[in-house]
């Protein structure tokens, strides 16, 4: 794959990060009074961003040298993602937790993981749409490759790997929340990226 096609990835997906960047900041100023639509954009944008994001690394798998390259991207974004995201948990399990706990209600948390779906949605449909343009090397016949295995296993084998990385990773993330937010995000990237090379 050409270096040019790895830079387009990187600036559309830097573009997905600072067009999202403005929207958070556009809703947290002039939406804060409304409390529903207020954590409902916010989750939404937040997921898109996550979403957009990890549907354009999944083609930048193959880069060389290989797996450095993408491990690399992983961490890179992981990190960029929790630093930009903060308040956000743009996945339904880390909405549940708290709600099972009591610290979000049951509507809040529910908006949360409606604001998700709809956002992951609508991440698809963007990226099929900028995929179709074919602007760099590697969206080159990337509609046409459908739901690839990355993983090269079965189903079965897939579901129960994803299965222990959630449980590992929940457990790590409840372990972490006593620290400084500073190295947080760095632990979180870190651990991330082990479970995708792992994986």
């Amino acid at each position: 794959m050409a270096v040019g096609g790895v830079g387009t990835s990187l600036l559309l997906m830097a573009g997905i990060v600072v067009t999202v960047g403005l929207c958070r900041r556009v809703t947290r100023r002039q939406l804060r009074s409304h409390h529903g639509l207020y954590t409902f954009l916010l989750e939404m944008f937040s997921t898109f961003q996550i979403c957009a994001c990890t549907n354009e690394l999944g083609l930048l798998g193959n880069v060389e040298p290989k797996p450095h390259t993408a491990l690399t991207l992983t961490y890179g974004f992981t990190v960029l993602h929790g630093l930009t995201l903060t308040g956000s948990t743009c996945n339904p399990c880390g909405t549940l937790q708290p709600m099972w706990g009591g610290g979000v209600s049951v509507k809040t948390g529910g908006l949360k993981i409606g604001a998700q779906f709809v956002a992951a949605v609508l991440a698809r449909v963007f990226m099929h749409f900028i995929w179709s343009l074919e602007m760099a090397e590697p969206h080159f016949g990337a509609l046409s490759q459908g739901c690839s295995n990355p993983m090269q296993t079965t189903e079965m084998q897939a579901f129960c790997i994803e299965l222990l990385f959630s449980v590992v990773f929940q457990l790590a993330i409840l372990r972490v929340e006593s620290v400084n937010p500073k190295y947080k995000v760095h632990l979180i990237a870190l651990l991330i990226t082990m479970l995708v090379y792992a994986g």
